[in-house]
This record gives C-alpha cells, structure tokens and sequence, in this order.
C-alpha cells in the first residue's frame, strides 16, 4: 500500500516545525514520500532537484513581443541532493545499485571538510566517480561562534557560514558546475553531499537552482526542506551542532538559532552574495572563473534545453 503524499503548502508548513520539537511519524513518512524527497537506504535528506515543486508562472500571452518562456527547474534525473552515506545505517550493495542503476549517477561529489571525509570517505560503488577537493588552507571545519547567531534569528551568523562555504569549497563547486559541461548533449546524474545535506549541500542546491532560473521563493523552499530531510538523524544532528558549537546546553544562547532554518536567515544569504559578487552568475564568474557563455549553457544543461 503507497503511503499518502503532501502538498507543496503542506510541505512548507511542515518544514517550519521547530527542530527541538519532533515531527510526528505519520507526517514525516508521508513528507519522505512525497517528491523531491528519495528513499535510498543509509542516506538522509536525499532529493531529486528536479522534482521541487515549483511555482505556477503566469501564462506565456502574457510575455512581450510574442516571446515565448524560458524553461524553468532542473530536469528531473539529473542533479541529487543528500546527506552523508552511512554503511552501518543500511547503505548497502542494494542501495548502491539504486544509486548506480536506478538513478544512473555517474559522479558523487564530496563536499566535506579533510578531517570529515577521511574519517569516513564516500563508499566505493561500481560504475560511480567519487570527487573530492581537499582545500585545507581556505575550508572550515564544522565549528561555530554561537556569538554570530545571538541577534535576530542569526541572520548574521548564517551569512557568514555560508560565505565561508562559498570560499572554501569553491574548487569542488567549480569542478561539479564544469562536469555539466563535458557531455552536454547527454548529461551525466551527479549527486553532492556533506554531512548533514543541509548547509553546504543547501548552498550548492540553491546556487545551481539559481542558475536552473528557479525563482527565489522556491529556491528558499529548498534549503527550508532540509528541516524534513533530518528529521531521522534530528537528535544525532543536534548532537553533532552542539559539540561543533562547543556546548553542552540546546538552551545556550544563539544555539537554537544555529539548528533552527528560518526563511529570514536564507533571505540575508542571499542579499550578501548579491551585494559581493553581484548575484550567483557572479560568483561563478568571479570566483570559479567561468565564463559568460559557459554560465549559460550550465544553465540550459540543468533545463534540459
């Protein structure tokens, strides 16, 4: 019997649960099988970027000149997004196969820290490239200054998290956009992942959505699902924040803003990468390098255009 699914509303609504409250079981297995959302077992927070809900857009009459639309989204099969793989939570020669045969990715990119993936470096799987860039000198490790998250709802502290982000892991970024381009004409299912597929996994998420033309309404969407894609690993996440934050209370100050997605703390991410780099095609053209035409077949790759 097929478990019911969500709407788009009810998703959303279900992804403003407060993460120190659990979400209950019979809504979050009906979210997880809901698209985007993936089944894959010993993996978490895995979605086909292809498959978010998107926004209904006015009708094509509507344009100038007799203009018609550009696509919008990500095709479907084609970009994933997860957290960590863990072989002793059931990722297994099964799961394997599903990511290798059923969903035919072709490249894996790791997007955690040295300290991270050498202590649990990606599982081999037949037929799968696994990437990795080890970037010792610029990327952070998975530690916080609860001091960023104390005003607001830490939009300050998110801004600067995820700037780091985009500074410190700019060369495995670079290297998954320029894996678009090399076979352009049938293109290869890639996966990414960090630990959690929530915060770095969401940077990158939100960039190649941006550059798919996806409005940032839904984009914001996206990195707010993340709140449903942990709930199965809710308390090890919390864990894992609080030895990362160097606390031993969910009550220190700025803690709940850390663990806590709230829309306001995407929003000033957004506003910063605009006011630095002048908007996502900037950063890929300033900092990763890429040039104008190669920003726009990256985005025509991911429309399926």
């Amino acid at each position: 019997m097929a478990l019911p699914t969500l709407s788009k509303a009810d998703l959303i609504a279900l992804s403003e649960t407060d993460v120190t409250q659990p979400i209950p079981k019979e809504s979050i297995f009906a979210a997880l099988a809901t698209p985007p959302f993936l089944y894959i077992p010993g993996t978490f927070n895995t979605r086909d970027l292809g498959l978010l809900p998107l926004t209904t857009t006015p009708p094509s009459n509507n344009l100038n000149n007799g203009q018609s639309r550009r696509k919008v989204g990500i095709r479907p099969g084609l970009i994933y997004r997860s957290g960590g793989f863990f072989p002793n939570g059931g990722f297994n020669d099964a799961a394997k196969t599903q990511l290798a045969t059923q969903l035919g990715i072709k490249k894996i990119f790791d997007i955690r820290s040295v300290r991270e993936h050498s202590h649990a470096p990606d599982p081999k799987i037949p037929g799968v490239k696994n990437i990795w860039i080890g970037a010792e000198a610029t990327e952070k490790e998975a530690t916080v200054n609860l001091a960023d998250f104390l005003e607001g709802k830490g939009e300050q502290g998110y801004v600067k998290m995820y700037m780091d982000v985009l500074a410190g892991y700019k060369d495995v970024i670079g290297a998954l956009l320029r894996s678009i381009l090399e076979t352009p004409e049938e293109p290869q299912p890639i996966l990414f992942h960090c630990t959690a597929g929530r915060d770095r996994t969401g940077v990158v998420a939100g960039l190649l959505l941006s550059l798919a033309g996806v409005s940032e309404e839904d984009v914001e969407m996206d990195w707010m699902l993340s709140r449903i894609g942990t709930e199965m690993a809710r308390e090890q996440l919390l864990g894992f924040a609080m030895k990362g934050a160097g606390v031993s209370s969910m009550e220190s100050a700025g803690f709940g803003n850390l663990v806590s997605l709230r829309r306001e703390c995407w929003a000033a991410f957004v506003r910063e990468v605009k006011r630095v780099y002048g908007g996502w095609e900037g950063y890929v053209r300033g900092e990763l390098g890429l040039g104008v035409g190669e920003v726009e077949r990256i985005g025509k790759v991911l429309r399926g255009e």
